[in-house]
């Protein structure tokens, strides 16, 4: 029984976001031109469920690159409508296009000179009828048993919304770097925006030795510092080699002696680093390009400043 309520509504809905594709035409066209020319913002607005709608789609809108925020319209008429300016763009969301808190914001938007763009199920509404646009979002019918409840008509909204803000994503040149920009708490911002210099382990825990220290006496600082690797320095600090969990493998099978090898004998020459400056995303791609599990960070000079590995880099979230 769950199961086949459940079916029933995925298929009707899916059928109206289907239908959604003959809504794409020209007054889709001269909205996309609007929002994109508009020299404020986007205010969103729309009661109850088309209300929650509409508070998504301005956040959308805004997350990609179009200045957006959502206007209860109860609110509005009470003092919130002083939000609207006359360089912004409403877009009124009203299935029936019959909204009373919406269509009583109708006669100061005129009066402001304000572009209304409805989105409803009916051209011919009162909504519709006063808006300079107006896009479609009919459906044939809600997935609600009843007919009664906004389900589908709602899944319409929120896609149509979602079109346009992707259009207008595509037509700004909006990149992953700009969505990073407003969105520095998530996933995709610290992947993005932070710096190598925020997760590297520098000073005394970095693992470093001198290139005639034994490869036993490697393994301890390699042990200590717990990097999986070990940088061997000149008489003057700076960085000439790195001996790392895979070059132990390697001479192991070459039963190199542990007690009497000299680590500038066995360390890998002309290594992989990085800079301070670098963010930790690049620093990310420069070791899976080199199928590398940790490295140095130098300073223009080549001293060693830092080192990462991949297990940093995963408790960073960058990975």
């Amino acid at each position: 029984m769950f199961k086949q309520s459940a079916l029933r509504v995925l298929k009707i809905e899916q059928q109206a976001i289907e239908q959604l594709a003959q809504y794409i035409d020209d007054s889709f066209e001269q909205t996309c031109e609007l929002l994109l020319s508009c020299k404020g913002k986007v205010i969103v607005s729309g009661m109850g469920k088309s209300g929650h709608i509409g508070n998504k789609i301005s956040a959308t809108l805004a997350s990609t690159g179009t200045p957006a925020f959502f206007m209860h319209p109860a609110e509005a008429n009470h003092g919130d409508l002083g939000m609207l300016t006359e360089q912004d763009v409403l877009l009124a969301i009203s299935n029936s296009g019959e909204t009373s808190e919406l269509l009583a914001l109708i006669p100061v938007v005129k009066r402001l000179g304000v572009p209304l763009i409805a989105m409803t199920s009916d051209a011919n509404s009162t909504l519709g009828k006063f808006a300079d646009i107006n896009l479609n979002i009919k459906v044939e019918k809600e997935a609600c048993s009843l007919g009664l409840a906004p389900t589908s008509s709602t899944t319409a909204t929120l896609v149509m919304g979602d079109a346009l803000a992707v259009a207008l994503l595509d037509a700004r040149g909006f990149t992953s770097e700009d969505f990073a920009l407003s969105h520095p708490g998530g996933s995709l911002g610290k992947k993005l925006l932070l710096s190598l210099q925020d997760i590297m382990v520098k000073d005394t825990a970095l693992p470093l030795i001198s290139p005639t220290k034994t490869l036993r006496q490697a393994l301890v600082e390699m042990s200590q510092k717990a990097l999986g690797m070990t940088g061997v320095v000149d008489k003057d600090g700076m960085l000439i080699g790195i001996f790392t969990d895979g070059d132990l493998r390697r001479v192991l099978d070459d039963r190199v002696d542990v007690h009497k090898t000299e680590i500038q004998h066995i360390m890998t020459k002309h290594c992989i680093t990085a800079n301070s400056d670098m963010l930790a995303a690049e620093v990310l791609n420069l070791m899976q390009q080199h199928k590398i599990n940790s490295l140095f960070v130098v300073d223009k000079s080549g001293y060693p400043v830092g080192a990462i590995n991949m297990q940093i880099l995963l408790q960073a979230g960058i990975i």
